[in-house]
């Protein structure tokens, strides 16, 4: 339950942008709840925009009080202390509505959709071009982090969706990105 948040603002700095430091500590977050194990560790971006399209300068972790006191009780800040600034775990205001902060990943590369057809599908390569037209490349419009997969090494970007929502927050709990996968976040 999301009882409590903690915030944890990226200050300025002249030689690392605002995207890199936002990176690392999506990056450290990650691992940290990786290494509790927590489903109960839920995230949001106070100053989520898609115009401007950012996630802001501020992460907020959410929680009960006692999971969130678990999880700054690990070290996962070193590195970062001179880089943010944190707040104490605080209760959730009354008048907080529920929001929905999950990931959305896109098709976007016209090219890679046709070598997976050919694969898939056994097609050559101009039968693949007919079926998936370079129209059908999608541009996302959603702020995102980027990001270094621990398994291939490879850049990706996370795609992040947050708006608030109607129906009230479900047992489902949140990934080890501290995204959504079916519970809300209190919003205000």
């Amino acid at each position: 339950m999301t009882t409590h948040y903690i915030d944890i603002t990226l200050l300025p700095d002249p030689e690392f942008s605002h995207a890199h430091l936002l990176g690392a500590l999506a990056a450290k977050l990650h691992r940290a709840l990786v290494q509790l194990g927590a489903d109960d560790i839920g995230i949001s971006f106070p100053r989520y925009s898609l115009r401007p399209r950012t996630l802001g300068a501020v992460l907020r972790l959410h929680g009960s009080e006692a999971a969130l006191q678990r999880l700054m009780g690990l070290p996962w800040l070193q590195g970062m202390r001179d880089h943010v600034q944190c707040t104490q775990p605080t209760p959730v205001p009354g008048d907080a509505v529920p929001c929905r902060v999950q990931r959305r990943q896109f098709k976007t590369s016209p090219d890679r959709l046709r070598r997976r057809r050919m694969r898939r599908k056994g097609e050559s390569a101009e039968q693949a071009a007919a079926a998936i037209p370079d129209s059908a490349e999608r541009t996302p419009d959603l702020p995102y982090v980027q990001l270094r997969s621990a398994s291939t090494g490879q850049p990706f970007c996370l795609f992040i969706e947050q708006k608030t929502v109607q129906d009230p927050a479900s047992a489902d709990g949140f990934n080890s990105y501290g995204l959504s996968q079916g519970a809300t976040v209190p919003w205000f």
